[in-house]
């Protein structure tokens, strides 16, 4: 899903290379879920009922990347 790309390439580009060794092993665990799950994680219309996924979903919704992106350009 490409609005999924806009998103996780960002992330993994920003913040993954700096996540504790658990919250990459949850981001991977993230990636096996179905596509429209996770957009609607992302997008706040619903959480993981899994707290393990939930913590990376929190992860990933407070650091898109988009912010580092921005910092740099100045």
């Amino acid at each position: 899903m490409l609005e999924l790309d806009l998103v996780l390439l960002p992330f993994l580009d920003n913040v993954y290379p700096d996540l504790q060794q658990e919250d990459k092993e949850r981001y991977w665990a993230f990636l096996e879920c179905e596509d429209q799950d996770m957009f609607g994680w992302l997008l706040k219309r619903k959480d993981p009922e899994d707290a393990e996924l939930l913590k990376i979903v929190t992860i990933i919704r407070a650091n898109t990347g988009m912010k580092a992106e921005a910092e740099n350009a100045e």
